[in-house]
């Protein structure tokens, strides 16, 4: 009987050079494991691999030298310990997101439910070529949202209250941008240089800074082969569901305009980025 290795890798399974061994990757959302996920992953590796396991570039986790007889039982093994394997190929890879604001103090936004969103939402959806979501919870940008297909960066939309600030400088000092400064006894923002991270809203202690926090969504990322940045074209979306409509728009574009085996980023060079603008604006407005 033929052995259908395009759908195995479809599955996760990915061919070693070992002969009838496969390394496979599975479903790690937002970086997140239960320590009872982790143990299953354990007694797999023990059981049916080399006792190892291999953490990604990616926060994914492989099982090498998984054996061609035992995929069936791997995979039955992995869903009793409530795990699922992975994808590869040409669809929506998995979520990455760092710890975001319910852990790390500089976080803006809530990163991983909404790396589970979005995962539910798209994991394995057919496109042209691979297809990453990255999302970073503030500036500090741990995930480097830029290198993704879509990038999710968390930012403020910012405001101020001029009577309850008494010009401490708190905030003229722990802006990094320079965007604050205290002119003839006022204070002074400059929104040209303001790149949304907060810092001023965190540090203020009478709360004259009150920030809305939302969602800095660049396109068209990719690290590898080809290195490029992906673009900011949208102003902060303030909601889930717009920034499902626009990774909606996003996806149907590419869906459109792409070859097949073509990145995001070379269709949106090819077709143009304003009409990449056009359609994502389309939602937002």
């Amino acid at each position: 009987m033929a052995v259908d290795y395009k759908a195995l890798k479809n599955g996760g399974f990915m061919r070693q050079v070992q002969k009838n061994r496969f390394s496979l990757r599975l479903k790690v959302v937002g970086g997140n494991l239960t320590s009872s996920q982790l143990q299953t992953i354990t007694d797999v590796a023990e059981k049916y691999g080399d006792g190892h396991v291999h953490l990604t570039s990616r926060q994914g986790v492989e099982i090498p030298f998984i054996k061609l007889d035992d995929v069936e039982d791997v995979k039955q093994a992995l869903k009793d310990g409530g795990v699922d394997t992975g994808v590869c190929g040409p669809r929506v890879r998995t979520v990455t997101a760092c710890q975001g604001s319910a852990i790390c103090p500089s976080g803006c936004i809530d990163t991983y439910p909404l790396a589970q969103k979005i995962s539910d939402h798209y994991f394995g959806v057919e496109l042209p070529h691979k297809f990453k979501f990255g999302i970073t919870g503030c500036m500090n940008n741990c995930l480097k949202a830029e290198e993704n297909d879509i990038g999710i960066k968390g930012g403020y939309s910012i405001s101020f209250d001029k009577d309850a600030c008494t010009l401490c400088g708190v905030c003229v000092a722990a802006c990094r941008e320079d965007a604050i400064s205290i002119e003839d006894g006022n204070l002074k923002l400059e929104e040209g240089k303001c790149n949304h991270c907060g810092r001023c809203v965190k540090s203020c202690p009478f709360e004259a800074w009150q920030g809305e926090s939302g969602y800095i969504v660049s396109f068209g990322g990719t690290f590898g082969n080809m290195i490029a940045r992906g673009k900011e074209i949208t102003p902060i979306v303030k909601d889930d569901e717009t920034l499902i409509q626009v990774s909606d728009a996003a996806l149907a574009f590419f869906a459109e305009h792409a070859n097949p085996s073509e990145r995001f980023r070379v269709a949106i060079e090819r077709a143009g980025w304003d009409e990449l603008t056009s359609k994502i604006n389309a939602v937002i407005e």
